[in-house]
């Protein structure tokens, strides 16, 4: 699959080069920030027209990731949907979701686009603990590696964090890519959405989160790992 695998708090986990998460040894497929419906929320609130190819696109994606994969679990880091109006997805796309669905656990993590309930099926949370890993949407600002309880679901000081929110990029000969962003405590996923904007990777507000070390895995036909850019321009 051409992932770039690495240890974060004890588990190896696999970043894809399509944005996903994989952990092999929980069967456990991640995924954050897919935004479905956003060519239909602009629409609907701005009167831009995209083209609406963008849920198929995403879910097509998925699929394949799923098919690659056959996880037992899949998360979803938030903002799963642009909107919660966005969540009335066609026909077609809703039943195409269902079937990817079906037979797995399947965690819908509230964000801060999608957070209320969500009209498909599977556990709504706001944070989930697996393992030595906790995942939520968005990062935490001095969250320890000493361990901590378990309250739930929700984890405080987990050894490790899985998170989105961002939509991490780094610019390289005037392109901005997708990517990882990778410490000894945490990593941020890049958006697996097809019409989702991005962050640089240099940005304070990011830099201000990541450790020492840390690597920017960008995404597109294999999973790159390199240092992640600091500095406005992620460069």
């Amino acid at each position: 699959m051409n992932g770039y695998d690495f240890d974060l708090a004890g588990a190896r986990l696999s970043a894809l080069p399509t944005g996903a998460l994989f952990w092999a040894a929980e069967g456990c497929l991640a995924v954050s920030d897919l935004h479905l419906g956003r060519s239909e929320r602009y629409a609907r609130r701005a009167g831009a027209l995209l083209p609406p190819y963008e849920v198929e696109d995403t879910l097509a994606r998925l699929d394949a990731d799923i098919a690659a994969c056959r996880p037992r679990t899949v998360i979803c880091l938030g903002d799963s949907f642009d909107d919660a109006e966005a969540a009335a997805l066609d026909e077609r796309a809703a039943l195409w979701l269902a079937r990817m669905m079906a037979g797995r656990r399947w965690i819908w993590i509230a964000g801060n686009h999608d957070p209320g309930p969500v009209t498909f099926a599977g556990e709504l949370r706001a944070e989930l603990a697996l393992g030595p890993l906790v995942f939520r949407h968005a990062a935490v600002r001095g969250a320890s590696v000493r361990g901590g309880s378990v309250r739930g679901g929700s984890v405080r000081g987990a050894p490790g964090e899985v998170s989105g929110h961002f939509h991490p990029k780094v610019r390289i000969a005037g392109r901005g890519i997708p990517c990882f962003l990778v410490d000894r405590q945490r990593a941020i996923l890049p958006a697996y959405g097809t019409y989702t904007g991005g962050l640089s990777a240099g940005d304070a507000a990011i830099c201000g989160l990541m450790g020492s070390g840390a690597l920017a895995i960008l995404t597109g036909r294999t999973a790159r790992p390199m240092p992640m850019p600091r500095g406005r321009n992620g460069q």
